[in-house]
């Protein structure tokens, strides 16, 4: 039976509140800028949903935002040739990317670096071909994310625009 990508009522937490609120009001983080940087970056959706960890999942998904304005890009090849106390400094200027700046600075740059070794440095080679459970699983394999961010993943990508992956 195909998943559908469009129902989540077996999920909770902010997420779902994002999710409501771009249905109703057009915004899931209340920034434009941020939700336009999700449907045109890949690598946003990624970070977005790894820093979508105790912290209001709209703050999370800015993050990639914050992380885009303060470095002018975000090319995970680039971000692994930070040296890591440079990159800390960027990630934690005020407002930090995230409250557990030291954990989520050492995770963006192990994604970032599978990012790059097996995927060409685009989180869209993740979920580009394969089937849903493909996918999941090729997402399970990344520091930081388990089943359940597997399973929100299907919907970020859907409503971000990425993949509708309810019919693989």
């Amino acid at each position: 039976m195909p998943i559908d990508a469009s129902d989540y009522s077996d999920l909770d937490g902010g997420l779902v509140r994002m999710m409501n609120r771009l249905k109703t009001e057009g915004t899931a983080t209340k920034d434009p800028d941020a939700d336009q940087l999700l449907r045109d970056s890949a690598n946003a959706v990624f970070l977005g949903l790894l820093y979508d960890q105790r912290m209001l999942a709209e703050v999370a998904f800015i993050g990639p935002l914050k992380l885009k304005q303060r470095l002018g890009h975000l090319d995970m090849k680039k971000i692994t040739k930070m040296d890591r106390e440079a990159f800390a400094e960027v990630f934690t200027q005020k407002p930090a990317v995230h409250r557990f700046s030291n954990k989520m600075v050492d995770l963006t740059l192990e994604i970032a670096n599978i990012l790059v070794d097996e995927y060409d440095g685009d989180a869209a080679n993740i979920w580009k071909e394969g089937t849903n459970a493909e996918v999941e699983k090729r997402v399970r394999a990344f520091p930081g994310f388990g089943p359940l961010k597997a399973r929100k993943l299907r919907m970020c990508l859907y409503y971000f625009g990425h993949r509708d992956l309810s019919e693989a």
